[in-house]
């Protein structure tokens, strides 16, 4: 991930008012999490799968502070679950910060499904989400992101493709 790109995902973290960020680590973002653990702001919480990160950003929520979870796209399947009751049955919102993973131009056959099934459970779960591509993008989505998910108190979702992450 360009270092460009990881300042203004903080940036746009930042100036939504992001304390908590929970992670699992993927290669295309390696860059990010260092820099998440550096930032004295925000509160890093590393998980074991994306279900346990989104339980916890949903805890973040209701104790009155903003949380993220940081993960690859193939991380939607794991969290689905999780997703589903918190942001369709609760109306606890989880907002997700996404590498795509299986884009058009992937050349890891193991990774094209993750971009297969993206989209259709990101529908399923009704979770509004946009596509990144350009750095000066970033920084405005992570925000709207926040602000959509904490009006409806559903998910958003902003994914991070293109050169900005391969």
């Amino acid at each position: 991930m360009k270092a460009e790109a990881v300042e203004a995902v903080i940036r746009g973290l930042k100036r939504a008012g992001v304390s908590v960020a929970t992670y699992l680590p993927d290669s295309l973002l390696k860059e990010l999490y260092p820099a998440l653990d550096a930032d004295a702001d925000i509160r890093t919480i590393p998980v074991t799968n994306e279900g346990e990160g989104a339980a916890i950003a949903g805890g973040v929520f209701l104790s009155g502070k903003r949380a993220v979870l940081v993960m690859e796209n193939s991380g939607l399947r794991a969290a689905t679950e999780h997703l589903a009751r918190l942001g369709l049955g609760a109306g606890i919102p989880v907002v997700m910060i996404m590498s795509y993973r299986g884009e058009l131009g992937e050349n890891n056959w193991w990774a094209i499904p993750h971009g297969i099934t993206m989209e259709p459970l990101l529908q399923t779960l009704r979770t509004p989400y946009t596509i990144v591509r350009e750095v000066d993008e970033i920084e405005q989505a992570v925000v709207n992101a926040y602000e959509h998910a904490y009006a409806s108190y559903h998910h958003a979702a902003v994914v991070l493709g293109g050169g900005l992450v391969r």
